[in-house]
């Protein structure tokens, strides 16, 4: 076998056993979950967004971060639910590249898993324990999910891995909203199977047991555009998209509709300034149509302190080192614009 083995990880119960949460900390996020499935069940008329960077890359800026968001939540809370993106694994076409907290704890360093587990479990931890942020990550690797299972609010499934067997009947064993990303050739019916999937039971082998789920109710789409056949973006958050979603969860009769539009990624174009248009245009269709309304329960935004992006070494805190997001300022002048406007 050509690999070679450096050190055993240790398991997720060893990591929270070493980094536990608090009695508060488990209080603030069931209440949260609570709201959150509310939102997506219909029973809560709040419309959720999904913000921060493209990546976790440093602790001190994302905490930053969330500590501005926290401010800005408290101006915004009657309609609008933040759940603050700590994505600490970073998919990658090739496999080149930076590829997130969880390789890379310091992204100038050399990979290290085991510093890299931790680092994550610091960081959700953190924002759970000071500014009472349950958050969303990214299911890159369905077995590392252990280590996060009790922090997390929501889930993402991406584009390369909706596809993936494990990574469906993982979500459907999820106690949280795990969101099912439309692939990155842009098939519907792929993503609406994902979710068919990730609703249903299932008995598979995880992590070395054989597991049955119950199947995760609140499994539901992620619109986020898509690259056609002559490698053009193509964006998929306009009404008439929005109405097609709706009508195949009608024919397959889902349990709680309910779509979530990425406004960068394809659907931008990775131009991340389009998001501001994007996020109204989207707001503006659930004026104007009570079906759009119930099914598009949020937005999901990349959002920084700085915006744009810069390569890795550079050192501007707070500044996306993967794709480029929104800043501070144009974020919260969105948010806010957001809110008027639901």
């Amino acid at each position: 076998m050509s690999m070679n083995f450096h050190k055993k990880l240790p398991s997720g119960g060893d990591i929270k056993e070493d980094y536990p949460l608090t009695a508060k900390m488990i209080q603030v996020k069931k209440e949260r979950d609570e709201k959150i499935k509310a939102v997506f069940d219909g029973t809560l008329d709040k419309f959720v967004l999904i913000i921060g960077p493209c990546s976790a890359d440093h602790s001190e800026p994302v905490l930053e971060y969330i500590s501005r968001l926290r401010r800005l939540e408290e101006q915004v809370s009657d309609k609008i639910i933040i759940i603050p993106r700590i994505y600490t694994n970073k998919p990658r076409t090739t496999g080149h590249g930076y590829k997130g907290m969880l390789h890379q704890p310091d992204p100038d360093a050399k990979p290290d898993m085991y510093k890299g587990i931790v680092a994550i479990r610091e960081l959700h931890l953190a924002a759970l324990r000071d500014y009472d942020f349950s958050c969303a990550d990214e299911m890159l690797y369905p077995e590392n999910y252990r280590y996060l299972s009790d922090l997390l609010s929501y889930v993402a499934v991406g584009a390369r891995s909706v596809e993936n067997q494990q990574h469906r009947l993982t979500a459907s064993g999820i106690d949280a909203p795990v969101g099912m990303k439309n692939p990155t050739g842009g098939d519907l019916g792929v993503m609406m199977n994902s979710i068919v999937a990730a609703q249903s039971s299932h008995t598979f082998i995880y992590r070395g047991w054989e597991v049955t789920s119950d199947g995760n109710p609140y499994a539901h789409a992620i619109l986020r555009g898509y690259i056609d056949y002559a490698g053009r973006n193509i964006s998929n958050y306009h009404y008439e998209d929005l109405l097609r979603v709706q009508e195949l969860y009608e024919e397959l009769n889902l349990k709680n509709p309910s779509v979530i539009v990425d406004t960068n990624h394809n659907n931008s174009g990775k131009k991340y300034l389009e998001q501001i248009r994007i996020s109204k245009d989207i707001v503006h269709s659930r004026n104007q149509n009570s079906d759009i309304k119930r099914l598009v329960k949020g937005l999901m935004i990349e959002s920084y302190l700085e915006d744009g992006a810069q390569s890795v070494g550079e050192h501007v805190f707070g500044k996306s080192i993967t794709d480029p997001c929104l800043g501070w300022e144009k974020t919260e002048r969105l948010v806010l614009d957001i809110a008027e406007k639901l």
